[in-house]
């Protein structure tokens, strides 16, 4: 854990020439400025400038400027830049120039879900679990929809290509202090899965931004491309983020309700989890959740309770993909467990595994202009986002 003095203490010692303030506009796609070391007393002190008005979701009115204040805790070194002349990366609160925070920063947005909770008294861990394809490159370096293999669930090498850049891929995160617990080929030719250790929501959002940059860049060393597109092959499994999910107050779980909380909520908070029309060319077909339900091990529910125990249980949202922005992504569940907490929910009846047939259970939005219809009237996401950024993802 860094602060101030020992970001600029690390960047003198190590030789560090570049240090890269990252933030993310509304949509979750990370963006930097890189700076000298000389500037970082400014950075820390009076931040740096930027111009709203190139951002998604960043213009608001006529006003252009807004400033870029790092992070110290979140340092880390790029370990695929160069060694002379190091460069690292922090992420970064984003403010007005009278110092107040940025409404539309979705980092701070999480921030106030987590304050929210911690008056509470309640403790939450948040994990992803993110899919992507591998697919080739032409000889230009553009990308193709050409699998990088025809390797089905777990399969091993040689007929996983995929497992060299997984292992680069790990061996990056490791160096970046992302712990990562597994990797593995997924169903689809070319798709893949690494998972990394829990943490709490903050850091796991960061995690989260930083696993996808890189991925892409290891698979772009490798001469591939990186898709985490929700269905970028018809026919074939899309790609999940799944959102895995904890909470407790004074060492025991609230799971059930919350989850419980997170189910009521669901319709309402779709649109900011799956955020694009093809989001929803890959709910309800191979494995991807379709019903509103819950289910222990069942991999066909919106919500899975993975067999775990003790601080190993949790909650496993199945249906949000990497279209969605993952500060946004937590606060809402956040604020729905918290919901759940509040209002004693239970949970409602469990889907049997595997069964497709069964009426009873409501359904997900069925097409994005559907899940903007229901979160245009929903108080709950009135309450909990901007009026700016529900204004944004819903025009």
């Amino acid at each position: 854990m860094y602060d101030k003095e020992s970001v600029i203490e690390y960047c003198r010692e190590e030789d560090v020439k570049f240090i890269r303030l990252a933030f993310t506009d509304v949509y979750g796609e990370q963006k930097n400025i890189s700076i000298m070391p000389h500037e970082l007393e400014r950075a820390f002190n009076y931040g740096i400038s930027i111009d709203a008005l190139a951002i998604d979701g960043f213009a608001m009115g006529k006003r252009s400027d807004l400033f870029l204040f790092p992070n110290p805790a979140t340092l880390t070194l790029l370990p695929w830049r160069p060694l002379s002349g190091k460069v690292v990366r922090m992420y970064c609160d984003v403010k007005n120039p009278d110092g107040t925070p940025f409404v539309n920063d979705t980092r701070q947005i999480l921030k106030k879900a987590c304050d929210l909770a911690a008056k509470e008294g309640i403790e939450f861990k948040f994990g992803s679990e993110i899919e992507f394809y591998l697919f080739k490159t032409t000889e230009d370096g553009e990308p193709t929809k050409i699998p990088y293999d025809n390797a089905g669930y777990m399969d091993i090498a040689p007929k996983d290509k995929g497992e060299n850049v997984r292992r680069e891929i790990c061996l990056t995160l490791e160096e970046m202090n992302l712990v990562p617990e597994g990797s593995h080929h997924e169903e689809g030719p070319g798709q893949n899965e690494i998972d990394y250790m829990y943490s709490d929501p903050l850091c796991a959002a960061d995690d989260a931004t930083t696993f996808k940059g890189v991925v892409r860049t290891v698979a772009e060393r490798n001469g591939l491309y990186a898709s985490f597109e929700p269905k970028p092959l018809e026919g074939r499994p899309g790609n999940g983020f799944h959102i895995n999910f904890s909470l407790s107050k004074n060492k025991k779980s609230l799971n059930e309700a919350g989850t419980a909380g997170v189910l009521k909520h669901i319709k309402e908070i779709t649109a900011f989890l799956n955020c694009k029309d093809d989001s929803y060319n890959r709910l309800g077909k191979m494995h991807a959740p379709k019903y509103i339900s819950y289910g222990e091990e069942n991999r066909t529910v919106l919500i899975r309770i993975p067999a775990a125990k003790d601080i190993y249980k949790r909650s496993e949202l199945r249906s949000a993909d990497s279209t969605c922005n993952p500060y946004i992504a937590f606060a809402l569940i956040i604020y729905a467990a918290l919901d759940g907490v509040k209002n004693n929910l239970t949970l409602p009846k469990e889907l049997d595994a595997n069964d497709e047939k069964n009426n009873q259970f409501e359904v997900l939005p069925l097409s994005l202009d559907e899940a903007k219809t229901i979160a245009r009237t929903s108080d709950f996401i009135k309450e909990y986002l901007p009026k700016e950024i529900f204004e944004y993802y819903l025009k």
